[in-house]
């Protein structure tokens, strides 16, 4: 079984919250669904493709996927869930003017018994939380993440750099979009943290862990990390979902 908690925060500098994840429990299937995104795109266009986002994805989730598959067709829906929500996306900024080139982060969940699936489009991301510490899953789509991996810069420079926000991959800017996927298991008390960078250009990874193995109870894990955020200047929009496997 699976504990979730969600909390998403305009933050202390930005106008509006571009940010939108969602949450969902199905009892037929035994799968529990989780996605966050951050948006972008100015006015408007940001806060539109997270929400259509999260709700392209939600929906293409909730439609196809079935008790008895095994993790291959989970995978398959979970790409096609990814494709819809680039559609949804796209298709709209297509309709409007100035909604042109708007587009948006994601970061999904699917879990089940134990084993999760995990997909990312850019530089919003899933982390695996459990006794022995903290360990991200997910690779950023981000120049930085290019320039870490080539070795430029270190971790720490990366989240300095004037380049950070940039992001290579998005759902929305293309007719079509890729995402990774990466599936892993949890063990009893293991913790599963999506986020966007809101969170993670505030507050180490280790910080992360510290404040997540205090304790995870009745949602408090997730205040102290937007408190911890906020006191570090909170310039961009804070979202996160928690999950833990009792």
């Amino acid at each position: 079984m699976m504990n979730v908690w969600g909390m998403t925060d305009i933050g202390l500098v930005r106008r509006e919250n571009q940010d939108a994840y969602a949450v969902y429990a199905g009892e037929e299937t035994g799968f529990t669904i989780c996605v966050v995104c951050d948006g972008m795109g100015g006015p408007g266009g940001g806060r539109l493709a997270s929400r259509l986002a999260v709700d392209a994805f939600l929906s293409a989730c909730r439609g196809n996927l079935r008790r008895e598959m095994d993790w291959e067709q989970v995978r398959e829906v979970t790409a096609f869930a990814v494709a819809e929500a680039n559609a949804a996306v796209y298709e709209r900024s297509c309709s409007e003017e100035g909604l042109r080139g708007m587009g948006t982060t994601l970061v999904s969940a699917v879990v089940r018994e134990g084993e999760a699936l995990l997909d990312n489009v850019g530089d919003s991301r899933a982390y695996l939380v459990h006794n022995g510490g903290i360990s991200r899953i997910t690779r950023d789509h981000s120049v930085v993440e290019r320039l870490v991996e080539q070795g430029s810069i270190t971790e720490e420079e990366a989240r300095r750099h004037p380049n950070r926000n940039l992001i290579t991959r998005a759902l929305g800017p293309d007719r079509e979009a890729d995402s990774d996927s990466y599936r892993v298991s949890l063990e009893q008390g293991d913790c599963l943290l999506l986020c966007t960078d809101g969170l993670t250009g505030t507050v180490t990874d280790q910080e992360l862990a510290d404040e997540i193995l205090r304790g995870t109870e009745d949602n408090q894990c997730l205040d102290r990390l937007l408190a911890l955020a906020k006191s570090q200047g909170a310039p961009d929009n804070v979202t996160a979902v928690l999950l833990r496997r009792q």
